[in-house]
């Protein structure tokens, strides 16, 4: 019924916050085409690792320019949640824009679970990626993804697994649109 609705939700947090894994279980939920276009699907798309296109990225704008473009244009196909670092600020249809935080520890921790590796390590490269992402999304477009006052709803998700989190936008959007489960 949602997807009739013609709702869109944009989901942007730091790596590590759940925004993939809440992204997906909302749309999954919801009925909406799920976006989330990033650098590891251009790694799988050209045969090459994260790390080779994180890179690359550091090199040449072309690879943000090139995330930007295709997860709003999928994004725009359809009722969707898109779920990827800039999208509520990028995704200006989105009718709920939420933002996803938990504190450098937390996240570290997830990406170990996720990837495996040195936990002190995933910190180090995560604290770096962090800085390196917000220094590239000012210098592009002048968004400084360290103020969310775009978002509608921010959520920290270090004390909550992603089916709750996925449970509070849930909520918010049947209140917003005035729907019943």
């Amino acid at each position: 019924m949602l997807n009739k609705l013609k709702i869109n939700i944009a989901i942007s947090g730091w790596s590590g916050c759940g925004n993939t894994t809440v992204s997906r279980t909302l749309a999954n939920r919801l009925g909406l085409n799920f976006v989330n276009y990033t650098f590891r699907s251009i790694a799988e798309e050209d045969g090459i690792t994260f790390e080779e296109v994180s890179r690359r990225a550091e090199q040449s704008d072309d690879y943000d320019l090139r995330v930007d473009e295709k997860q709003i244009k999928l994004a725009r196909e359809k009722p969707a949640v898109l779920g990827s670092r800039l999208a509520i600020w990028l995704f200006e249809e989105a009718d709920l824009k939420v933002f996803l935080t938990a504190p450098l520890e937390t996240r570290a921790r997830r990406i170990h679970l996720r990837e495996g590796g040195e936990i002190d390590e995933i910190m180090a490269n995560t604290k770096a990626r962090d800085e390196c992402d917000h220094n590239r999304y000012l210098r592009l477009y002048n968004i400084d993804n360290h103020d969310y006052l775009k978002a509608d709803i921010v959520i920290n998700t270090e004390k909550y697994k992603a089916e709750k989190v996925a449970d509070i936008i849930e909520a918010a959007v049947m209140a917003i649109f005035n729907l019943k489960a």
